[in-house]
């Protein structure tokens, strides 16, 4: 059997449906980790994919005995790879470790050893010749669990219909990214960002000082393309947290750039001084509030957007959250 390549539907960024159409949704928890398109031929084989289609089996060889796994079926399945910490939970930085390993099998076994992928499968879109694409959400998930697909490297997650408002709710209080929304009746739409699925993605807001910037390339040429954001630890050095470059219009650009100006220094106000390839320094006293999804274990932002000057603030009053007995690393 050939199995058709199919490339992986998409949500759209959005909020909760209707209270009114609660009971028309599917939720199911939003995962940070590689999505990935998982193909077997029903013979023991399997194949993985990435969102691009790029092959990158071999850079998770434990995925491997899914394939055995499945029996005879031959199928397509949707899913994400995750690392998870000792909590269980999503851990980016560490996956970080496994991808880009694909032409690397002898380093990917290594780390395979260290922090181990674990899939996490949501949808079937063809099974035992038969393409699901067109069945509604409803029916994809009931096949999808009737194949009992759980193991000591993959997992089929259960799926709440209605009841958004506590799932929302859940997965912010247990510091999971956020949420997915999937309506019942929703086909497959392969490479679609479709608005059948929403998801939801806790942020939260915190304060930064601004020590540098890098300049902007193209349309933003003479700009700010991003700055360098710090927070101050219990030592009040000011710690590296990472570079924002979204969230400012066009005009709150230039508002920055000269502002960024009137504080240019020679000197990096960070300890450690990040490696950061032609960035400008400036005297550490603008202030200005992110949001981002969550922290790197060694303290750094991830998915910043920058949400307003801060004047009202003091530099001193920023403080980093570092988790305990971590140096953040010099760069991002």
């Amino acid at each position: 059997m050939t199995l058709p390549r199919i490339s992986p539907m998409l949500a759209t960024p959005g909020r909760l449906p209707p209270a009114a159409q609660d009971d028309r949704w599917a939720y199911e928890t939003k995962q940070d980790g590689q999505r990935a398109v998982v193909y077997t031929e029903g013979d023991g084989t399997l194949t993985v994919r990435a969102r691009s289609g790029e092959d990158i089996t071999a850079a998770y060889p434990e995925l491997a005995p899914l394939g055995p796994a499945l029996g005879g079926s031959a199928a397509v399945l949707d899913g994400e790879i995750l690392v998870l910490d000792d909590r269980g939970r999503a851990d980016f930085q560490g996956l970080q470790s496994r991808m880009g390993l694909a032409r690397s099998p002898a380093l990917a076994a290594r780390r395979a050893a260290t922090a181990p992928a674990h899939l996490v499968l949501f949808d079937v879109m063809h099974l035992d010749g038969r393409s699901l694409l067109r069945l509604p959400y409803a029916h994809r998930r009931r096949e999808l669990e009737a194949l009992d697909l759980a193991g000591p490297y993959w997992s089929t997650p259960a799926a709440v219909v209605g009841h958004g408002e506590q799932a929302l709710a859940l997965t912010r209080e247990h510091g999971l990214e956020g949420l997915v929304c999937k309506r019942l009746d929703s086909r497959y739409e392969p490479g679609v960002r479709s608005r059948a699925w929403i998801k939801i993605r806790h942020m939260t807001g915190v304060d930064v000082v601004v020590g540098g910037w890098l300049p902007g390339r193209g349309r933003l040429t003479g700009l700010p393309g991003a700055v360098l954001m710090g927070q101050r630890d219990e030592e009040g050095l000011l710690r590296y947290v990472g570079s924002v470059g979204t969230g400012w219009s066009e005009g709150e650009r230039a508002d920055l750039a000269r502002l960024l100006a009137a504080a240019a220094t020679g000197v990096c106000p960070f300890t450690p001084a990040p490696k950061a390839p032609g960035a400008h320094w400036v005297v550490p006293r603008l202030v200005g509030e992110v949001r981002h999804s969550t922290r790197t274990r060694a303290g750094l932002l991830r998915q910043p957007s920058w949400l307003r000057l801060r004047p009202d603030l003091a530099p001193e009053e920023s403080s980093a959250d570092l988790p305990a007995g971590t140096e953040p690393p010099p760069g991002a």
